[in-house]
């Protein structure tokens, strides 16, 4: 990239890491050069409503250290990528970003649209594991901050069905099916699956392809470099077989992800385990007590691969490079800024030193610490492919694990339908 920026900007630059360090009104040198900063921010995100006034906090936050910086959030919603399409084509996208889906990212990256934030890259290596940090990179380059993160390697059960069939939260996969098979010798299906939803079918897919396979094949089937019918899926598919589905299979590709946590959480319960991320408790629209009623546990470990989490993340991204933009990048990998919105909830973070105190449920300090401390760390599959493969309904992905799940035993046959229709995809590039 041509470097358009005079010496004293460079220098700025520089003196920004450093500057976070600084509180405002402390005198130092390193407020000083904060308040030397200057300039406006545009920024569309995804975050609405609640989610709004908590990235409200975060840039209240920076403006403690940073004052003649002016960050203006503009909630656009799930339609993110529609408006900013919009935007670049008319050639004013907003400065920043938060984008949910890494493909998305890529196609940018591969535009030339987005500006690299290498200036960003030291303060991130300081405060996320290895595995986290290189989610950003794209290309060789630093694009992205993972700012918000989700668990989706999380198990929830039912405590009263455990207590019942006399079992506890298992950590490996044997003992996982050899709790699920006690739960339904003691009257209490097993699973309860929201087969509705073709998303939930692609989750418990990667969930156990990332264990099974590796985090290494994990990235070469997301990029398609390997295929659908490779054996490493054939494999996962099989292990994914179950006929202990609460209303069998039928009836879990009729069942939404709504009820399949109903199902769990209501009580007396209709099944005893449902597999999806950290947002469960939020979906449930029946009473149930976090302890009691219900508890968590994460994906079990397949052949010792424990330690290997699958995360939905909310990527920051810029559209252009000043003083100000390089500032508040910066800013958003320090702990300052994740802990500003983690204390307030419906948070997680990669970001190793945000103390575990700072979130304020169990729940959310047992999942968000499993994402800070894994040892392995991927995107949701699906979010990083062609959106026709895998983000469409009754289509790609989605369809196909809906027609496996009526058909279990269609194992080869599936995953040469999987392999048709990634090829289909990837050709259009959409």
């Amino acid at each position: 990239m041509t470097n358009r920026w005079t010496r004293r900007t460079a220098l700025l630059a520089v003196l920004v890491p450093l500057a976070l360090l600084a509180t405002s009104g402390s005198g130092s040198g390193a407020t000083r050069s904060t308040q030397a900063v200057s300039g406006s921010i545009t920024f569309d995100g995804i975050w609405t409503g609640a989610e709004a006034k908590s990235i409200g906090a975060v840039i209240s936050a920076f403006n403690a250290t940073y004052p003649n910086v002016h960050v203006s959030y503009k909630p656009v919603g799930d339609n993110l990528p529609t408006v900013i399409g919009t935007a670049l084509a008319g050639g004013h996208p907003p400065d920043i970003a938060d984008v949910a889906q890494p493909g998305q990212i890529q196609q940018w990256v591969s535009a030339g649209d987005l500006k690299p934030i290498e200036y960003a890259r030291s303060t991130i290596n300081s405060n996320f594991q290895p595995a986290f940090a290189k989610l950003g990179v794209y290309n060789g380059k630093l694009y992205g901050i993972v700012f918000k993160a989700g668990n989706k390697s999380t198990v929830w059960y039912n405590a009263h069905s455990f207590k019942t069939a006399g079992v506890s939260a298992p950590s490996t996969w044997p003992q996982f099916l050899k709790a699920a098979a006690t739960v339904k010798a003691s009257g209490t299906p097993p699973f309860s699956i929201g087969g509705a939803d073709g998303w939930t079918l692609t989750d418990l897919f990667e969930n156990i392809y990332l264990r099974q396979a590796g985090p290494a094949k994990y990235d070469l089937l997301t990029r398609h470099k390997i295929p659908w019918t490779d054996a490493s899926v054939t494999a996962a598919l099989k292990t994914i077989q179950s006929s202990n589905m609460y209303g069998g299979t039928s009836g879990a590709v009729q069942t939404d992800f709504p009820t399949s946590v109903n199902n769990v959480f209501q009580s007396p319960p209709k099944a005893g385990i449902v597999i999806e991320g950290d947002f469960v408790p939020g979906v449930a629209t029946v009473k149930a007590t976090s302890g009691t009623d219900y508890g968590e546990f994460p994906f079990p470990s397949i052949n010792g691969s424990a330690g290997s989490v699958e995360i939905s993340g909310d990527s920051i991204v810029a559209f252009r490079d000043t003083p100000a933009i390089r500032a508040f990048m910066t800013f958003l990998a320090t702990p300052q800024a994740a802990q500003a919105w983690a204390k307030r909830g419906g948070f997680a973070t990669g970001n190793t030193h945000v103390s575990i105190s700072t979130y304020p449920d169990a729940n959310t300090r047992k999942t968000a610490s499993a994402i800070a401390a894994a040892k392995n760390v991927v995107f949701d599959m699906s979010d990083e492919q062609p959106g026709s493969f895998g983000a469409t309904v009754g289509q790609g992905e989605w369809g196909l694990f809906q027609d496996f799940l009526r058909n279990p035993s269609n194992v080869s046959g599936i995953a040469a339908k999987l392999e048709a229709a990634a090829k289909s995809a990837y050709k259009k590039g959409k």
